[in-house]
């Protein structure tokens, strides 16, 4: 019976190892040739292609803008809505990868990668949308300057609609325009591109209005920073701006893979000579983590800067260090006379309280730089939460597990594991 049991315990360790094995092979095929391009196949991009490159290592351009004045009335509404409106208009000029986000309290950080022309971009986010109010026949009626401001609100039903204020000459014209055509639409559109042809039930005057239909609230706030898109809600004032050569974010990122792998090969190699089998175990959890890492990076979308490559950089050191106390704590219960799979419990069980504590204290500091930060900063604090996360879930429980099949695979010998 024990021998049934033994031999049990070694096909179990064997089949579990394979499939690790496994996983590591067919996760890196797939994480470097990617898989399918059918009609019938989801297309699983290979990783280089799937992870998005921020504007230190792609190139581009970036600027940032300062409010002339926060003291204006609903500030931050306005604030968010002049983030909205440019990206509407780097977007619609076909800049879909710009990314624009608040920086502090009264900036706001543009930045658009593949672009070699800062003034290119200038012009674009300083010129005005095109915005129109035109009859069933394509006249002109209103132009958007005459817009004072819109706002998504409620209508006397309480379903979602755009309510919008005219300036006085703006007033004027509008009732008279549609008195001309109660019963029939007026289309409002945008650079040319029509985005709502609202029936006109009665005579507008006052200069008030209400824009009603089948929206949601999303969709009434969306409508409204259109057409608030033909001018920003806030004077802004440029702070800096700079143009980076791709040429020059594609060499830091060559240098900074190959650092960070020949770093990873020498970590590999000192914990081999350090820990021996302990060691293989590590360099098997510290190549799932680097997949597991890469792989969440693809997933979620996030822009890698170059500050991001040294946040995985950190992280790894972080799994190693995790598993080095793992190690040190199983050696001293060996060296205390404990056999082998008692000294692996009670090495794990010694070492997690310390792993928990400087796992969760840096996550908290990655949380913090990401709230707070902007830019590279945050691809930094991006990475670094993401890989000290996954370094804690490996440290815990893949090694663990792999020490275990190792043990079960009747590699027992003391001197293998403590030296």
């Amino acid at each position: 019976m024990a021998n049934n049991s033994k031999r049990n315990t070694r096909t179990g360790s064997l089949i579990s190892l394979i499939v690790i094995l496994l996983v590591i092979v067919i996760g890196a095929y797939l994480g470097l040739n990617g898989f399918g391009k059918g009609k019938m196949i989801t297309y699983l991009k290979p990783w280089g292609e799937a992870i998005s490159l921020g504007l230190d290592l792609r190139g581009g351009v970036y600027t940032v803008y300062q409010a002339e004045d926060t003291s204006v009335e609903n500030f931050d509404e306005k604030m968010n809505s002049t983030v909205n409106i440019l990206i509407s208009r780097l977007t619609r000029q076909g800049f879909t990868e710009a990314t624009v986000t608040r920086q502090g309290t009264d900036r706001i950080r543009v930045e658009i990668p593949n672009v070699s022309d800062p003034n290119q971009i200038l012009s674009i986010i300083g010129t005005p949308a095109l915005l129109e109010f035109r009859d069933e026949s394509g006249k002109v009626l209103m132009e958007g300057s005459m817009v004072q401001n819109a706002a998504a609100a409620q209508d006397q039903n309480g379903q979602p609609c755009v309510a919008f204020e005219l300036t006085n000459e703006g007033s004027r014209i509008f009732a008279d325009a549609t008195a001309a055509n109660v019963g029939k639409t007026i289309s409002i559109t945008l650079d040319g591109e029509t985005i709502s042809s609202p029936r006109v039930n009665s005579v507008i005057a006052g200069g008030r209005g209400e824009i009603t239909g089948n929206f949601t609230a999303e969709e009434a706030q969306s409508l409204a920073t259109l057409i608030l898109s033909g001018a920003l809600p806030l004077n802004l004032t440029q702070l800096e701006v700079s143009a980076i050569s791709a040429t020059l974010g594609v060499e830091a990122l060559d240098r900074a893979v190959k650092a960070g792998f020949i770093g990873v090969c020498l970590v590999m190699l000192f914990m081999l000579f350090r820990y021996r089998v302990m060691g293989v175990v590590a360099d098997l959890a510290l190549t799932l983590y680097i997949m597991i890492v890469i792989l969440l990076l693809a997933l979620t979308g996030a822009q890698l800067t170059l500050p991001g490559v040294a946040g995985i950089i950190l992280g790894i050191g972080m799994a190693v260090d995790a598993n080095v106390v793992i190690f040190e704590r199983i050696k001293e219960e060996v060296r205390l006379g404990r056999p082998l799979e008692s000294s692996i419990a009670k090495g794990f069980n010694r070492a997690l309280t310390a792993i928990i504590d400087a796992n969760v204290t840096t996550v908290i500091a990655a949380i913090v730089l990401y709230a707070f930060g902007t830019g590279s900063v945050r691809g930094f604090a991006l990475t670094l939460g993401i890989g000290v996360v996954t370094s804690m879930i490996t440290a815990i429980f893949v090694t663990h597990h792999l020490l275990n099949v190792f043990v079960g695979l009747g590699i027992k010998n003391e001197k293998l594991y403590v030296g």
